[in-house]
């Protein structure tokens, strides 16, 4: 395991959604090189055990389980995976998304805007409630959104739709948890080439028109985006909240 730059999650616990590969991964990996205690899960077992493999292999405390994150009893025992292991949680990261289908909201199957819903927003309110009373004052959430909350157009403007919900929510959420001392931000990332935007990035030519569309003249990676998370999840950030980080090279991003 590289020397991290600071220890700001020395003894902290922290529960990270779909957190073995691409932005999740590289989310745990830097919470953990921080000092953080992890608690992970994904859709499948195998992948849960190849990525705290990695993870022990770095140094980094960490357990995980199987989850769907649109199954209330999967959600129930991640929350008691957490509670029995460390008996709380100090930091929430939902992290987990997904985007079954492309082009027109109005031409776009009923089944497929209810999954992008139930998974992208839904599941991150089912979450919070539940791992809410393991949650202490100082505790921090953060919700992985995108640049696209603010910038929605076709062929991921349903994507996009779900994305600018997790805006409002940490917005609302701030204030409703608040007076418990917990935060609620949100990080936007731009185009990152993992495995879930691949088709953002599938030609030469697409990753190029990608990479001009920001000031840097580069995309994204997963180390820059948990660098953001770190931030916001850290007391550095002890006096934000209800906001919203983009993280995005200089892409377009404001409403």
């Amino acid at each position: 395991m590289r020397k991290p730059k600071c220890n700001r999650f020395e003894g902290k616990v922290v529960l990270i959604t779909a957190a073995t590969a691409g932005i999740g991964l590289g989310i745990a990996h830097r919470l953990g090189e921080e000092g953080a205690r992890l608690v992970i899960c994904s859709r499948r077992q195998a992948n849960v055990d190849e990525a705290l493999q990695d993870l022990h292999a770095r140094g980094v405390e960490a357990v995980g389980c199987a989850a769907h994150v649109g199954t209330l009893p999967d959600l129930q025992r991640l929350a008691g995976l957490a509670r029995d292991t460390y008996s709380h949680v100090d930091v929430l990261v939902s992290n987990a998304a997904v985007n079954p289908a492309a082009g027109l909201i109005l031409d776009m199957a009923d089944s497929a805007i209810d999954k992008i819903l139930d998974i992208n927003v839904k599941a991150a309110i089912t979450l919070t409630r539940e791992v809410r009373p393991l949650m202490r004052e100082g505790g921090s959430i953060v919700f992985i959104s995108s640049y696209t909350a603010y910038h929605a157009e076709a062929p991921i403007a349903m994507y996009a739709v779900s994305k600018t919900a997790l805006v409002a929510l940490a917005k609302a959420l701030a204030e409703e948890l608040g007076p418990a001392g917990i935060r609620v931000n949100c990080v936007a990332p731009g185009t990152v080439p993992t495995k879930f935007a691949a088709a953002l990035v599938e030609t030469p030519a697409m990753a190029e028109a990608n990479k001009a569309r920001t000031f840097l003249g580069r995309l994204g990676t997963p180390a820059d985006m948990a660098a953001a998370v770190a931030y916001l999840a850290s007391e550095d950030a002890a006096y934000v909240t209800g906001e919203t980080l983009v993280v995005a090279g200089g892409m377009h991003s404001r409403m």
